[in-house]
């Protein structure tokens, strides 16, 4: 994994323009510790920040590669899990390989194939690849968006980068965000709408699309979206072909020659890709599997069990780890330096983020790099196959709305009222959500149960799955650590989404077809646990300080915040409990104190990027 930034411009000799992209490179050296490199002509300039995983000799980037007389030149983040079947067909069609990188496979791939290589590649990627002789630039970003790529377009030119502090290092992308950004962070926040990129002018190439740039401008192409079908093999072929999908994606995703390990919340998810984990280490003659869980000191003279959060993880770590014969690290962190992180975590994602959460996530994957450089995760499972209540609810399930968003109105009434003019805040949600909606890639002859199903899946993995794919890679790669996401290969998403609801919630059991399939990789006990989603602190001393940091925000009129908040709301909330948001306001997790800490890292947002209010 690492960070790629680049610029092009049809009107100043880049050559004599290292300083600027050394600036550009430099915001990404978190994304990749162990080299950097760049490459500058004319026209097209690239950089280039490695997190070495495979073949450290030979993977240096930006690569350049020649054929036939033309030159190409890529900056490449990710990771492809089908290196070996696509070298040995370029083999046969008479190239040669300098490394055993993924790298220069997907550089000759490209060679070969131009940009209908995209359909041939299994793995996680964002990447631009110069054509010198063609003089254009492909933007290439992986069909689930687990990796992130953002661009922009300058008075004669362009800019793309892993993160948007890359862009920002250019003397031509100001920090200013318009109506409709501040939209995207105060209203759809930490969500983001799909290619909105929040600062002006800003955009994020959308998962499963392709961007071809030249002088005459922009083309953008979507290469990959799901296609409805009809469902027609029984219930143990589906289950015995999800185990088949399940066990391979696992398997392919522990190619490395740096320590793997597993993120384990002894849920069905990660312990599943634990299992089939540590059977091929232990297959390989790789010694015993390490693991590594969060939690938080004093958690468990705190913890209150909810519909959102059933029971504690550390007696099913414990069972899981003891079962499989892994070694197993926890990582204890303090309210005082999980409200410490805020500020690293806004650092790692350039916007307000999914609070402690996200802070939370930071600084265990600061830990786990310490023992590991690659980690799997059980991310997008609940999304694939439809393990979050909101999928149960019926309440939730008929709402006209995004199923994880609550208490609309009362966080409306957080801002201040003159920020947004030309359209009313609820009005932009809805408009989000219905133009979500109207993507959706419809089966004839479905019932209304299962096309409202199908809607509630495609709005989770279209927004749900991203914000959390998002986190993950920016709380991860802040730290230099590469995780990984078996649950989003896209065959096996190709293939359940096609399963009926009725056959994904078989035995009445959420995500029971996976259930199903992993019988005997784990005990029973384990497989019929029901969803616990990422821990989170209960400790009061956590919501004193939060409470206390953001009253000494206030206390402050000149703070950022003030731009944009309803003083006398926030006051109020402030005074009273902090169970003015009885349920979460969104997701599973985000309460009253994470409110509190999202209000913070919002005004260390607006204060540390200098944000214009356009």
């Amino acid at each position: 994994m690492c960070g790629i930034t680049g610029w092009i411009d049809w009107e100043r000799d880049l050559t004599q323009q290292k300083q600027v992209l050394a600036k550009m490179v430099a915001t990404l050296v978190s994304r990749g510790p162990d080299d950097e490199g760049y490459w500058l002509s004319p026209r097209a300039a690239f950089g280039h920040r490695r997190l070495s995983v495979v073949d450290p000799a030979g993977g240096a980037q930006p690569m350049i590669r020649e054929r036939d007389g033309r030159r190409y030149v890529l900056a490449y983040n990710g990771e492809l899990y089908n290196t070996t079947e696509l070298r040995n067909e370029l083999i046969g069609k008479g190239y040669k390989f300098k490394s055993h990188s993924d790298t220069e496979v997907l550089l000759c791939s490209y060679m070969q194939w131009g940009p209908e290589c995209l359909s041939k590649l299994n793995g996680i990627f964002a990447f631009g690849i110069w054509d010198e002789s063609e003089q254009t630039l492909l933007l290439a970003r992986d069909r689930l968006g687990v990796k992130p790529l953002f661009y922009a377009p300058l008075s004669h030119g362009l800019v793309f980068g892993s993160e948007l502090k890359a862009l920002l290092a250019h003397p031509e992308i100001l920090p200013h965000i318009t109506e409709e950004g501040l939209a995207e962070v105060l209203l759809m926040g930490p969500a983001r709408t799909p290619g909105h990129g929040a600062f002006k002018a800003i955009s994020e190439l959308r998962s499963g699309n392709c961007l071809l740039y030249r002088r005459q401008g922009i083309k953008k192409e979507k290469y990959w979206s799901l296609v409805s079908k009809q469902h027609t093999e029984d219930l143990k072929t589906t289950a015995d072909r999800v185990r088949e999908l399940v066990v391979d994606s696992v398997e392919r995703q522990l190619v490395s020659d740096v320590p793997v390990c597993t993120l384990l919340s002894g849920g069905l998810d990660s312990s599943a890709i634990t299992a089939i984990a540590a059977a091929a280490f232990a297959r390989d003659g790789r010694g015993p599997l390490h693991t590594y869980s969060v939690d938080y000191y004093e958690n468990e003279l705190y913890f209150q069990a909810n519909e959102f959060q059933p029971n504690m993880d550390k007696p099913w770590i414990e069972r899981v780890s003891d079962f499989l014969g892994t070694i197993h690290h926890t990582v204890n962190l303090s309210t005082t330096e999980l409200a410490a992180a805020l500020q690293e975590a806004t650092r790692a994602k350039d916007l307000p983020g999914m609070a402690d959460v996200d802070s939370s996530l930071y600084l265990f994957c600061k830990e786990v790099k310490k023992g590991a450089t690659v980690a799997l995760s059980g991310e997008c499972a609940d999304e694939v196959f439809g393990g979050y209540p909101w999928f149960f609810n019926e309440e939730m399930i008929k709402r006209p709305m995004f199923p994880w968003v609550s208490f609309l109105e009362e966080r409306i009434g957080l801002w201040n009222p003159t920020l947004f003019r030309s359209f009313h805040p609820r009005e932009y949600v809805e408009k989000r959500y219905l133009e979500t909606l109207a993507e959706v890639p419809r089966l004839e002859g479905e019932t209304a149960t299962e096309a409202r199903q199908r809607e509630m899946f495609y709005l989770n993995m279209n927004w749900f799955m991203q914000t959390l794919l998002d986190r993950k890679d920016r709380m991860s790669m802040a730290c230099g650590l590469e995780v990984r996401v078996p649950f989003a290969d896209h065959r096996l998403v190709e293939y359940v989404w096609n399963i009926p609801w009725s056959m994904k919630m078989c035995d009445n059991r959420s995500k029971g077809i996976l259930r199903r399939a992993l019988q005997g990789l784990l005990p029973t006990d384990v497989l019929d646990r029901k969803k616990s989603p990422y821990p989170k602190t209960h400790h009061p001393a956590y919501t004193a300080t939060v409470r206390g940091w953001l009253t000494e925000i206030l206390s402050d009129t000149s703070a950022p915040l003030y731009q944009v908040i309803n003083p006398q709301m926030l006051k109020t909330i402030l005074a009273g409990s902090v169970d003015v948001f009885d349920r979460p306001f969104f997701g599973q997790l985000m309460r009253g104190p994470q409110l509190f800490a999202y209000l913070i890292q919002l005004n260390i947002w607006l204060k540390e990027y200098k944000v214009v209010l356009e």
